[in-house]
């Protein structure tokens, strides 16, 4: 009986290790895909968005606060981390089609691309962006006085980050407002 015990006692405790090692492995690829470096380690994307993105107030401004591109296009919280990686499989996909592997391909799909992610963004009340903007935050007073009328107005509407700033980081495809009147956004 003793010797049972001990062997259960042993298998148990080796599912245990196996279980943490296969956890730390998980959350450690997790966190290693959820880096900048990652995001543009393929050259679709160095040399399209990461270039655009390079431009922006996100990437260089007086503070020195930078938002990389997990900041904007992956949650913080694990679960819905997870989800947005489970539906990032899809461009690893992609890229090994080569769906959009050449400059004149990728500008064909930015419009499909861009109305992708705002969707999702807006599905989601812009949580990202929320991450560091957030109407409960801001203050009114060291705003410009265009800036507070339009988010005193989107707020009154229930209105979120993407529903204005679109082309925040990336620049805008041809054709974007009247794809995006017709998607809803």
């Amino acid at each position: 009986m003793r010797k049972i015990f001990n062997c259960s006692l042993g298998v148990l405790f080796g599912a245990f290790v196996v279980g943490i090692l296969f956890w730390g492995g998980f959350n450690w690829a997790l966190e290693l895909t959820n880096r900048e470096a990652f995001c543009i380690s393929c050259h679709e994307m160095e040399e399209n968005v990461y270039q655009e993105y390079r431009k922006t107030i996100h990437y260089n401004n007086r503070t020195g606060v930078r938002a990389t591109c997990p900041d904007c296009h992956v949650p913080k919280e694990w679960g819905p981390k997870v989800v947005r990686k489970i539906q990032a499989s899809n461009e690893l996909l992609h890229k090994v089609l080569g769906t959009i592997d050449t400059p004149e391909k990728f500008e064909k799909k930015r419009i499909e691309l861009a109305l992708h992610e705002w969707k999702r963004m807006k599905s989601v009340d812009s949580r990202e962006c929320r991450n560091c903007h957030d109407f409960e935050y801001m203050d009114f007073i060291e705003q410009g006085r265009r800036a507070v009328k339009a988010h005193t107005r989107a707020i009154e509407e229930g209105r979120t980050c993407i529903d204005c700033h679109k082309g925040i980081a990336h620049r805008l495809p041809k054709g974007w407002e009247e794809a995006a009147r017709e998607a809803g956004l």
